[in-house]
């Protein structure tokens, strides 16, 4: 039988790479195979995200697009899935109907049927990965319970709700037998992990079971709550030297009337005196955050403070968001919606000012020998990018190195450049 081809586009966030993932798997087989861009497809599978308005329309561009390609007849079918569709399931059907099936988060069960005619004999949860065969992404649970005012995730993806240990830890020795070396960690919440179905937080113990597979050697953590990062959690980092120096805390704002109005659990005192913490047991820590500019009502006032917050507190790595109005969350109703231009302006000056700090961080380094993962290689340039353990994929910073080196290998790179979000070594 000849095999029909496959395209799948991915977009968002690491979780719907997760998703993506098994996608792929349930692709994969006699009926079906997937290609990448040198092929054309017969079918396009787009996994969509819907969290914020441009992630939206970047959804609605790529099905667009696809669109295009059906109506010039050189795809014949196009499946959309994702948060997307999730949330905006009747519109999509109804302004595009050139989109042959839909399906939500987490539907695979329905588009396994629609693909073979069958149910699938057990759960799907096998993985084809679609990031590099060195590191993967390993989600712990699904959901969140934290319901932020901003937040549309819990009414896109349920409430929180965990993966049991020995299932996870079965998936991770997996992904490192099939050559996995870092394992990233990822759900909505991950510090929530095991509340629902153990009455506890159990992330540490969760960590300690996967620090013992011996074929891993690094495990990041992404997407912790920063009101449930306690003192068992920086312990078990401290005392792990598997548990990579690096956790993410998505701090979002530090306005105690802003952190109030965005229904988060926690206050600046807090935050302050939780980096202290981590720092003191954790030196050689590398602390990631992501920060919300123009949120309703947020001041010049508000925002100073947020500004000389992370002067103070100069994180190795930042991210920030402008504030996204989304429909169906409580915020979308909150008085004084500040303008597109002021958000933008906003947002702009805190990357400026994380920029100077990043250089000068990455200044220091210079003369230094840092242990780097090597992601990829240019085999004419004869130049490797990789990253240290101070840096997750594609969101944070790049090593590179004038070698040619393996992906997946570890390579101890003398620093001899810096720049505000790159070094450069031998």
């Amino acid at each position: 039988m000849k095999q029909i081809p496959v395209k799948l586009i991915t977009l968002g966030c690491p979780k719907n790479y997760v998703d993506s993932e098994i996608i792929k798997d349930i692709f994969t087989g006699s009926k079906y195979r997937i290609v990448d861009g040198n092929e054309n497809p017969d079918i396009v599978v787009v996994n969509t995200c819907g969290f914020i308005e441009d992630a939206k329309k970047e959804s609605i561009e790529v099905i667009l697009e696809t669109v295009r390609l059906k109506n010039e007849k050189k795809i014949k079918k196009l499946i959309v899935t994702g948060c997307l569709s999730q949330r905006y399931r009747e519109q999509l059907l109804e302004e595009i109907p050139e989109i042959d099936f839909i399906f939500g988060v987490n539907d695979f069960s329905n588009l396994y049927s629609t693909l073979y005619n069958d149910f699938p004999e057990k759960p799907l949860t096998e993985r084809k990965l679609i990031t590099p065969k060195h590191y993967a992404y390993l989600k712990i649970a699904e959901g969140c319970d934290n319901l932020c005012s901003y937040c549309i995730i819990p009414f896109i993806r349920g409430r929180f709700k965990s993966r049991e240990i020995n299932s996870l830890v079965k998936e991770a020795e997996t992904l490192a037998t099939n050559g996995v070396k870092e394992l990233i960690l990822i759900a909505e919440d991950t510090t929530s992990y095991g509340i629902d179905i153990y009455g506890k937080r159990k992330l540490p113990y969760l960590l300690e079971k996967l620090t013992g597979i011996d074929k891993l050697k690094w495990i990041r953590i992404l997407y912790a709550y920063p009101g449930y990062v306690d003192d068992e959690l920086i312990k078990f980092i401290a005392e792990n030297k598997k548990i990579c120096r690096y956790i993410d805390i998505p701090v979002q704002h530090v306005s105690n009337k802003i952190l109030k109005m965005m229904g988060r659990k926690y206050n600046k005192d807090f935050l302050l005196k939780l980096i202290e913490k981590i720092r003191k047991k954790i030196p050689d820590i590398g602390l990631r955050t992501t920060v919300i500019t123009g949120f309703p009502g947020e001041t010049m006032k508000d925002f100073n403070e947020l500004l000389s917050f992370i002067e103070y507190v100069k994180f190795d790595r930042l991210g920030v968001f402008t504030y996204s109005r989304e429909e169906g969350t409580k915020a979308y109703y909150y008085k004084d919606q500040l303008s597109k231009k002021e958000k933008e302006e906003r947002a702009e000056e805190i990357k400026w000012l994380q920029k100077e700090i990043s250089l000068k961080k990455n200044q220091t380094l210079i003369g230094e020998k840092l242990n780097v993962i090597i992601d990829s290689c240019d085999n004419v340039e004869k130049v490797s990018t990789g990253r240290t353990e101070k840096d997750s994929p594609e969101i944070d910073n790049k090593v590179l190195i004038k070698k040619k080196l393996k992906p997946g290998q570890f390579y101890k790179a003398t620093i001899t450049e810096a720049s505000d979000f790159d070094l450069i070594g031998y």
